[in-house]
């Protein structure tokens, strides 16, 4: 029997041994990150192994499909031993491909495949072309082909099946005792049995970059009250409404499970255009501003004494379309996908429809193909006009790779849109999200001095066009009255050695309008979701708000808080504690680390933070799975607000 399933045998040694060598190329890459110890070797490639053989289980399926079902007679010829041979060489070349990509993945994410590598799949045409555009990949492939072929060469005597007289009966029996095996694994091991260090990276390394995969294939939807610490509903949201009851604020009805409050400010209203900037992956780290290496964002560090300067801004999530949700909707990040990539995400109360009640007109601009991760659909849905890559002409693209153009070029179509809106009469809203500082990290030349395909070249170079299109914005005759508020949608890595490194969500935030806010620094604590209401508090709006963030301004002191999560873990961050939730019902509290990759020590957790954290997403998620979250599903209630008279010169106070 061991001579007919033989090619098992080899391809598992191969599997384990690739596997082994993987893990320790990871391990050498994170260097400090994983000290020298041999707990933590021992954990990381003894848990491994276990989830090595869990996952061959599963990948050798096929071969063991077809070692089983083939009577012995078509096992040995020449067709049986072409098809059993095809198939090991292409199983071995698949092995080596998935090593491959586990290495360029954690060079990017610090992780092994996550979620994002699930998100990344449905678009095959940006992963792809971001491969072939960052690697030289046909070099790669020729490569593992080689090695593939001559492993497969070498251990041809080892590979070759027998058979000398088995029956099919007792080969089912070796086929149950694997479909047994595959059955307990399944029941029995989850993805995160593995998470037992406090060091995230050995957590990491403890896992099968395959398993992970799909782990995080069946976790992309997760509901919050099956997986989640809960409380019951009414005293959720009596501390949902504790929590959002700022000065500014009148809830519109008794109904416990509506948030709406009219929002008065003290100040008159002024009529100011809005350009919000989300940059991609711009960590608060590279500005200078922000103690980060001199000389990589000289426009933007230019602005730090010009504007209103937040020191302690902080990333909802580590994508692109966490960060679209936290500043279009202004609501925590929930567990499992972005809204913005979710069904019935229509309709939905954002800060377009806020503007869009004063007579702007509201715009989202992408450098890219909107399509991808739904961002044409999502905004163009809620409230906002919508332009990407398709409104620019080829002939006027000074450079483009798969993710989009040039950001000059993105900022040459948002002027001429802000232009066509001022010539109708209008104010503006717009919200640019930008391209260029993403893998591969690509420009035009001439622009700056760095080296192409580099992450800081591509930062210097963002920054560059940043500077001049405020160059090019000045001449424009609607200068004087807009604001530029400028930020971005996430870091650039989102992997350390806690499980939410609080140093990887800190992102920056300028708020530019010389003419009308006065520069200051602002050192308190704020979350991406408080932008958009801090924005309309600057500019005295009496709105009615559906958000769960608020104006910073009117917040009390020592009631700062930020919320940050990844797709299953969800953070709280309040009063230098971070609260943790996670699935089968877990919470941790932690003590952040702001600057560095350190570990977070252990806290006591504090009752009263816990029932924030679990308030805040418990409802979040509530009233977006239960259709509450859109205007249509509140009872209609008179608003509160009376106009008053808009200007467009008065100095905001802060």
């Amino acid at each position: 029997m061991w001579q007919r399933f033989r090619p098992i045998l080899w391809l598992g040694s191969c599997f384990l041994i690739i596997s082994l060598l993987t893990r320790l190329a990871l391990l050498i890459a994170i260097g400090s990150g994983v000290p020298a110890s041999p707990a933590y070797w021992a954990t990381a490639f003894l848990v491994g192994l276990g989830y090595d053989l869990l996952t061959f289980v599963y990948f050798v399926s096929p071969l063991l499909l077809l070692l089983w079902l083939l009577p012995a007679r078509w096992l040995l010829s020449r067709f049986g031993r072409s098809t059993v041979a095809l198939l090991c060489l292409a199983m071995l070349f698949v092995m080596l491909f998935v090593a491959m990509a586990e290495w360029t993945f954690w060079e990017e994410f610090q992780t092994r495949f996550n979620f994002i590598a699930v998100d990344y799949l449905v678009y095959t045409n940006e992963v792809i072309g971001n491969i072939r555009e960052s690697y030289p990949i046909g070099w790669m492939l020729a490569g593992l082909a080689l090695v593939a072929l001559t492993g497969f060469a070498l251990g041809r005597r080892f590979w070759k099946a027998q058979d000398t007289g088995t029956r099919f009966v007792g080969r089912s029996k070796v086929m149950l005792g694997w479909l047994l095996v595959t059955v307990l694994g399944t029941l029995l091991v989850s993805g995160d049995m593995k998470d037992r260090s406090g060091n995230q990276y050995v957590n990491e390394l403890s896992g099968n970059g395959i398993y992970e995969f799909f782990a995080a294939f069946r976790s992309s939807n997760l509901d919050y009250d099956r997986f989640y610490r809960t409380v019951p509903l009414p005293v959720a949201f009596a501390e949902l409404h504790n929590e959002l009851a700022t000065p500014d604020a009148t809830f519109v009805s008794a109904d416990p499970q509506d948030i709406r409050r009219d929002i008065h400010n003290a100040a008159p209203e002024r009529r100011l255009n809005v350009v919000l900037i989300s940059v991609e992956s711009l960590s608060a780290f590279y500005s200078a501003s922000y103690g980060g290496k001199p000389g990589l964002t000289p426009e933007l560090d230019k602005l730090t004494d010009q504007s209103l300067f937040f020191s302690q801004l902080y990333a909802s999530g580590t994508r692109t379309v966490r960060g679209l949700e936290a500043l279009a909707l202004s609501v925590p990040p929930t567990p499992g996908e972005s809204i913005v990539k979710r069904e019935h995400n229509e309709g939905l109360p954002s800060l377009a429809d806020v503007f869009n009640a004063k007579g702007y007109d509201s715009q989202f601009l992408y450098g890219g193909y909107g399509a991808f991760d739904n961002m044409n659909y999502f905004f163009g849905h809620n409230g906002y006009r919508v332009y990407d890559r398709s409104e620019i002409p080829e002939a006027s693209i000074h450079h483009a790779n798969i993710w989009g153009v040039a950001d000059e070029d993105l900022y040459t179509l948002a002027l001429a849109k802000f232009d066509q809106a001022h010539a109708g009469g209008k104010p503006f809203f717009a919200h640019i999200m930008t391209t260029s500082n993403h893998r591969p990290y690509t420009f035009p030349e001439n622009r700056i001095v760095g080296e192409q395909g580099l992450r800081d070249s591509a930062v210097k170079y963002t920054d560059w066009a940043i500077g001049d299109f405020i160059r090019r914005a000045r001449s424009k005759p609607w200068f004087d009255d807009t604001v530029f508020v400028i930020t971005a949608d996430h870091c650039a890595s989102s992997g350390g050695i806690a499980q939410l490194p609080v140093f990887r969500y800190h992102i920056p935030l300028w708020i530019y309008a010389p003419k009308h806010i006065a520069p200051a620094r602002v050192d308190r604590m704020i979350a991406q979701i408080d932008i958009g209401p801090t924005v309309l508090g600057l500019l005295g709006m009496d709105y009615r708000s559906h958000f769960y963030g608020v104006d910073l301004f009117q917040l009390p002191r020592g009631h700062e808080r930020a919320f940050i999560g990844n797709y299953q873990r969800l953070g709280y961050l309040r009063n230098d504690q971070l609260i943790e939730l996670a699935p089968h019902r877990h919470i941790d509290a932690v003590r952040p680390q702001y600057l560095q990759d350190l570990p977070q020590a252990s806290l006591a957790v504090d009752r009263q933070l816990e029932l924030q954290a679990v308030s805040y997403y418990q409802t979040a998620s509530y009233r977006f799975s239960h259709g509450l979250m859109a205007p249509a599903a509140q009872p209609s209630t008179p608003s509160t607000i009376k106009s008053k008279p808009a200007t467009g010169s008065a100095t905001a106070t802060h």
